[in-house]
C-alpha cells in the first residue's frame, strides 16, 4: 500500500507559475532575479497558508539554478535543483525560531553564515516564525543581517509582522502576502479533484473555499477530510454535513417569514437550528451575512462582491427581488445589535427571539406607514369632502325620473333624510376639527417647552440606567461625562477621548431622539466636543492594556522583567 501523502504537501507549488493568489509578489522576485538585484534579507509576511515559505523556497531554489528558463523559473533538472526537490541541498537551511528563539540559537546561526556554499552561488538561510524570536536574540542578530557575506541571504517569516522590533524591519525588504480570494481557492481545488479523480460540485468547493477563511492550506486539508468522509463524489450536503456549516435555506426560509410577517415559523426554525447542536451568536452572525449579500444582489455593480457559487448566486438573486431596500438596511441593523449585545444578554436564546420578533413586525411597520398618513389627513379636507357628499347625493336623487306623485314624494322626503343626516355629520366633523386643532396648538406649546439644566440631568441619568445592563461601555461614558445647556435647545458634551467619541456617536441619534421624547422638545440639537484632560499625570486615563501595564510597571519596575522572562503578551 503506498504512503498517502496529504494535498497540501503533493499539490506545494514548485515554480512561481504554480503560486496561487501572490502574482504582484512572484513578479516582483523573478523580477529581481533577472535584473540581479537580490537583497541581502527578506520579511514575508501575512496570514497562515498563503505562500510564505513555499516563495521563500522556489526563490532560493531559482536562484542557485544553472539553468534558468526564459521566464526565470528553475529548471528542476540541474544537480542544485534536483537536491532540492530531493531535501538534501545543502545550500538552503530552514530554522523553526519558535524552538529555536535563544541568543545562543542565533550565534550558533551566525557562525554557520560565515561557511560559503559548496554548489551554487548563495546559501539561504529561511527563518520561519520569526516573530517567536526573544528580544535579545533580535538584538544578536542585528550586525549579521545588516551585513552578512555576500553569499548569504536570509528570508524570514512571520504571521505577526508587528511583533518584530523595527530595527529587524528596517533591515528587510517586506512582502506582504495577500489573503488568497475565494475564487482562486475554489478554481485550485478543482484543479486538485480533477487530477484526483474526484467528482465535486462547484457549490461545494466554493464552501471550503469561505470555510479556509483565505488559507489555501487550510482548503486542501479541508477537501481531503471530506474526501475521506464523502469518497469520489462530493456534494453541498456532504460539505455542509461535514464541516456543520448552516445550510443557506435554513436563511431563506427565515428571511420568508420576515416579510410575511410568520413569527412562529422563524421561531421553529431558530429552533430546529439549536437542536441541531449550532450555536445561537453563530446563527445570528450567519443570518447578518445572509442579509448582506441579500442587499449585495439588488444593485448588479456590486454583485461581484457575493462570493457563492453560480447555482447559489441565482437563489440570491431571485429572493432579493422580494426584499426592499429600507427591509434589508433595517433588517441589518437588528442583526447588528443583536450581535453586538449577544455576550451581555442574559438570556440569550430570548435574546435572538426578541431580534427575530422585530425582524418580522419590519414588513407590517412598513405597511402601516400609510394608515398613518390617512389619520394625519387635515380635518377640513373630511369637511369638504363631506359637503361634497351631500351635494352629490342631491344631484342624484333629483335626476331621478318623477312621474309619479308618490314617487315624487318619497324622493323628497329622502332627499331631505339625507341632508340632515349628511349636514349632522358635518356639524360633528367641525367639531372635531376644532378639537384637534386646540391639540395641536397644545401639541405645539409642549414641543416648544423650554429646556431646563436639571430636567435634562434628570433625563440623562433615566437613559444611562435604562441602558446599564444591555450597553456597559456606554453607560459608563454617559455616568461619567454629563451634558450642559449652552444655549436655547442647544445641549453639548464634553469628552476626553476620540474612542469615547466614537461610541457615543454610534448611540447618538437613539439618545437625541430619547431627550425630544422625554423632555417635548423636538428642536434639541447635541453636539461633542473632545478636551484633552491635561490637569496632571494621574488624571490621566487608562485606555488600552498597554497604558495599564504602564502604569503598574512604574509603580513596580520588577513587572516587566516578569513580563519579559515568562514571554507575556497582551491577548
Amino acid at each position: 500500500m503506498d504512503n498517502f501523502i496529504v494535498s497540501a504537501r503533493k499539490y506545494r507549488p514548485d515554480t512561481f507559475s504554480s503560486v496561487v493568489g501572490q502574482n504582484s509578489i512572484t513578479i516582483t522576485l523573478k523580477n529581481a532575479i533577472k535584473n540581479n538585484h537580490l537583497a541581502h534579507a527578506y520579511l514575508f509576511c501575512g496570514p497562515r497558508g498563503v505562500g510564505k515559505t513555499t516563495c521563500a523556497r522556489i526563490f532560493a531554489k531559482t536562484i542557485n539554478c544553472f539553468n534558468i528558463t526564459s521566464d526565470f523559473e528553475a529548471c528542476n533538472e540541474c544537480d542544485s535543483c534536483k537536491s532540492f526537490n530531493e531535501s538534501r541541498s545543502y545550500n538552503i537551511h530552514e530554522l523553526d525560531a519558535a524552538s529555536n528563539n535563544t541568543v545562543d540559537d542565533i550565534r550558533n546561526l551566525i557562525e554557520q553564515v560565515r561557511i560559503p556554499p559548496q554548489v551554487g552561488k548563495y546559501s539561504l538561510y529561511i527563518i520561519d516564525e520569526v516573530h517567536m524570536l526573544s528580544a535579545s536574540a533580535f538584538n544578536a542578530f542585528l550586525k549579521t543581517l545588516e551585513e552578512p557575506p555576500a553569499h548569504a541571504i536570509f528570508i524570514l517569516a512571520t504571521t505577526e509582522k508587528h511583533k518584530i522590533i523595527p530595527t529587524i524591519l528596517s533591515r528587510c525588504q517586506i512582502f506582504d502576502f495577500n489573503r488568497i480570494s475565494i475564487g482562486d481557492i475554489s478554481n485550485h481545488l478543482a484543479y486538485v479533484a480533477k487530477n484526483e479523480a474526484v467528482v465535486a460540485e462547484s457549490d461545494a468547493l466554493n464552501v471550503i473555499a469561505q470555510k479556509a477563511d483565505g488559507s489555501l492550506r487550510d482548503s486542501l486539508s479541508i477537501f481531503d477530510q471530506i474526501v475521506s468522509f464523502a469518497g469520489n463524489e462530493i456534494s453541498y450536503k456532504d460539505v455542509i454535513n461535514n464541516l456543520n456549516i448552516l445550510d443557506h435555506e435554513y436563511y431563506k426560509t427565515l428571511t420568508t417569514a420576515f416579510l410575511s410577517g410568520d413569527i412562529s415559523t422563524s421561531y421553529l426554525v431558530f429552533d430546529e437550528i439549536l437542536r441541531d447542536g449550532f450555536d445561537a451568536h453563530y446563527f445570528i452572525t450567519g443570518l447578518s451575512e445572509y442579509l448582506r449579500d441579500l442587499l449585495v444582489c439588488k444593485d448588479n455593480v456590486t454583485l461581484k462582491l457575493l462570493e457563492v457559487g453560480d447555482n447559489l448566486k441565482e437563489i440570491y438573486r431571485t429572493q432579493a427581488n422580494f426584499c426592499s431596500i429600507d427591509f434589508l438596511y433595517k433588517a441589518l441593523e437588528i442583526t447588528n445589535k443583536c450581535d453586538v449585545s449577544y455576550k451581555s444578554a442574559v438570556n440569550k436564546r430570548l435574546h435572538v427571539e426578541i431580534s427575530l420578533l422585530e425582524l418580522c413586525n419590519i414588513q407590517h411597520t412598513f405597511d402601516g406607514s400609510s394608515a398613518k398618513i390617512e389619520k394625519s389627513i387635515d380635518p377640513i379636507l373630511i369637511r369638504k369632502d363631506t359637503e361634497s357628499t351631500i351635494s352629490k347625493v342631491e344631484t342624484k336623487i333629483v335626476s331621478e325620473p318623477t312621474n309619479n306623485t308618490e314617487i315624487k314624494q318619497s324622493s323628497e322626503k329622502l332627499i331631505k333624510e339625507k341632508s340632515i343626516s349628511l349636514k349632522k355629520e358635518l356639524a360633528k366633523n367641525e367639531i372635531q376639527t376644532e378639537v384637534l386643532v386646540e391639540k395641536k396648538e397644545e401639541k405645539k406649546e409642549i414641543l416648544d417647552k423650554e429646556l431646563i439644566q436639571d430636567d435634562l440631568d434628570e433625563v440623562w441619568k433615566s437613559f444611562t440606567q435604562s441602558i446599564k445592563v444591555s450597553e456597559p461601555r456606554l453607560n459608563n461614558i454617559l455616568t461619567q461625562y454629563l451634558p450642559t445647556v449652552i444655549e436655547l435647545n442647544r445641549i453639548e458634551l464634553k469628552l476626553e477621548s476620540l474612542l469615547q467619541q466614537d461610541v457615543f456617536n454610534e448611540a447618538k441619534q437613539r439618545i437625541l431622539s430619547y431627550l425630544k421624547a422625554e423632555l417635548s422638545n423636538n428642536k434639541i440639537d447635541l453636539i461633542t466636543t473632545v478636551v484633552e484632560d491635561t490637569v496632571n499625570e494621574d488624571s490621566k486615563r487608562l485606555y488600552t492594556d498597554n497604558d495599564k501595564f504602564n502604569y503598574l510597571n512604574e509603580i513596580n519596575p520588577e513587572l516587566s522583567n516578569f513580563k519579559q522572562q515568562f514571554k507575556l503578551d497582551f491577548e
